[in-house]
């Protein structure tokens, strides 16, 4: 199953740099001028996580896998995307296929790097971006509307309750609220027909500020992010763009070590920023250790023991017959597998267990 976040902002906000530093690549061209991403760059990131490191200590496998999301790098926006400038539709249909937005905004002054806008103003750049988003959400709603009001008099009340639902969602667009913020109080059926729309601004949001060197605690610029995102509950990260750019390009994580704890920091910027992807996406990760290999499966929250199964093999999900779970804390308490089984800590489940962030796990199947 494959995860992403998208990186969205105004161009020159530091969005492929950014990518470029979690991929630890040069794929995406970070130039000085507009547009200069055409294409969406799809990286894959590991998903920092030291209770792997640990496992993988006590196993000493053959083989380790982490768990994994994707991040795709999205060409700058600009004001009347949602019409095409700046070749918006395209842009736009990227954000489309992303399962959460991650929205960098430019905090820092530099005058040789050009403001598309060409001046500092975290709240007007979110406000640009958040516009065009929602502009194309009406579009998606009204071409809707046009196709349920050719039905109507079918007397279909499934149709009438879309025509209501939609007709509701668009006024709260109108009022610059994204589409995440509607739900509230609706019906299961009336979620259903919003997600049938998959709209842009129905995503998770997490707001970067992109600050300098000399601002990791933050700045006035930033703080009016701070402000924005908890006005709209969303999550809130400051970094600096251009230092875990220098950081991704350390060879030993020795160095990167000695390189944050020079900055008095515990954990990268991108680790952070990974970690909140993670967060952003409703996700756990469950293992399965042993000699041949430590793998880190990553599911949504509030799956079953059973969907879990089929995410390492469809077999498994169709022919579960039990999970037996060591809870990793006991895991690494107690060294060994035998160790738990004889303080009868190895738990059994059947297929109601809900998965939880952390489990260690031997399916048991079927077939």
């Amino acid at each position: 199953m494959s995860f992403r976040c998208g990186i969205v902002g105004l161009p020159n906000v530091g969005k492929s740099t950014l990518f470029n530093a979690l991929t630890s690549s040069q794929n995406a061209e970070a130039a000085n001028y507009p547009f200069c991403t055409i294409d969406p760059n799809v990286g894959t990131v590991i998903v920092p996580d030291e209770r792997l490191e640990k496992l993988t200590e006590l196993n000493n496998p053959r083989k380790i896998i982490p768990a994994t999301i994707e991040f795709v790098d999205i060409a700058g926006l600009v004001k009347g995307a949602s019409k095409g400038e700046g070749l918006g539709n395209q842009f736009l249909s990227h954000i489309r296929e992303v399962d959460a937005i991650i929205h960098i905004v430019r905090c820092f002054e530099n005058e040789n790097i050009v403001h598309v806008e060409g001046k500092i103003d975290p709240k007007s750049d979110i406000e640009i971006i958040e516009t065009e988003l929602i502009l194309k959400d009406i579009d998606t709603i009204d071409k809707r509307l046009e196709r349920s009001g050719k039905m109507i008099k079918s007397g279909d009340k499934r149709i009438k309750l879309e025509i209501e639902t939609l007709n509701a969602l668009k006024e709260h667009l109108a009022t610059s609220r994204l589409a995440k913020y509607f739900t509230e109080g609706l019906s299961d059926e009336q979620k259903d027909i919003m997600r049938e729309l998959h709209l842009l601004t129905d995503k998770p949001f997490l707001y970067v500020a992109n600050v300098d060197d000399k601002d990791l605690k933050g700045n006035a610029y930033s703080d009016m992010v701070k402000e924005i995102a908890e006005k709209e509950k969303a999550e809130f990260l400051i970094l600096s763009v251009q230092i875990e750019s220098e950081i991704s390009q350390l060879e030993s994580k020795e160095e990167k070590t000695e390189f944050l704890q020079g900055m008095g920091l515990d954990l990268s910027g991108l680790d952070r920023l990974i970690n909140k992807g993670y967060e952003l996406l409703d996700l756990i990760t469950f293992f399965t250790a042993g000699e041949k290999e430590v793998h880190a499966w990553t599911i949504p929250v509030g799956y079953k023991a059973p969907q879990a199964a089929g995410e390492i093999h469809t077999d498994f999900e169709h022919g579960f017959i039990r999970a037996e779970i060591i809870k990793y804390k006991d895991m690494v308490e107690l060294k060994t597998e035998a160790a738990v089984k004889e303080k009868g800590l190895l738990r059994v489940e059947g297929k109601e267990y809900v998965m939880e962030d952390g489990d260690i796990v031997h399916f048991r199947f079927n077939v």
